[in-house]
């Protein structure tokens, strides 16, 4: 909408590392889901720049001190007035059999393109592919990184197995609702999210596979 590049990457810091070098991005900002937030000054997440970029930001918008605050919630909501709202919301499978686990992402490759019509109601199927990744400075590529659902409208669903958990492997799904700015953009996540919780389960048989009808965690 603005013509800025933007580059979505991989779960792990060190992907912006080349794009933080480069010097072709400036200003550069890189943040990630748990929100860790940093610039191109230091290869490394760096909470204070956080705090005093929105510090800033503040600063800059509360120019006239006669008038009201600005707060941090009132540039947020103006944000999704103009552009909408992503609702997100993370729903992990704990400590799953890790065979189990590869299955679940091999039964989902394996159905694109023969999926029934109506196998993501109330949503509707845009585009299935396993995420890989090319690094725009050096080339280099890193395949596997996850199977993604996009959804007509601007939702997704984002499946990624991780090996951070403590036993066995964790299945993550990433549930993202997009709202427009003519919608309702003042609802609890969590709850709005829900019915892609119910599409993800179902199109990934993850209670058919691991015996699991529901997250351990939701965040």
């Amino acid at each position: 909408a603005r013509g800025i590049p933007l580059f979505e990457t991989p779960t792990g810091w060190k992907f912006f590392g080349n794009l933080m070098d480069s010097g072709k991005y400036s200003p550069f900002v890189c943040g990630e889901e748990s929100f860790g937030t940093g610039s191109d000054h230091v290869r490394e997440k760096d909470g204070m720049w956080a705090v005093l970029c929105w510090l800033q930001i503040l600063a800059a918008t509360n120019k006239d001190p006669s008038q009201p605050l600005v707060s941090v919630a009132d540039i947020v909501r103006k944000h999704w007035g103009v552009y909408g709202r992503n609702y997100y919301a993370r729903h992990d499978y704990e400590g799953l059999d890790t065979a189990k686990a590869n299955e679940v992402m091999s039964t989902m490759i394996s159905k694109e393109g023969t999926w029934a019509a109506d196998a993501f109601a109330p949503f509707e199927l845009e585009k299935q592919d396993v995420f890989s990744y090319t690094d725009p400075v050096d080339g280099s590529v890193t395949g596997n990184q996850g199977v993604r659902f996009a959804l007509k409208g601007g939702s997704r669903i984002v499946f990624r197995l991780s090996g951070t958990g403590v036993s066995g492997a964790t299945l993550r799904v990433y549930l993202e609702k997009y709202e427009p700015p003519s919608g309702d953009l003042s609802l609890n996540a969590i709850a709005v999210v829900e019915p892609l919780g119910r599409v993800a389960l179902s199109i990934a048989s993850i209670d058919a596979i691991t015996g699991r009808s529901a997250p351990s965690v939701i965040t």
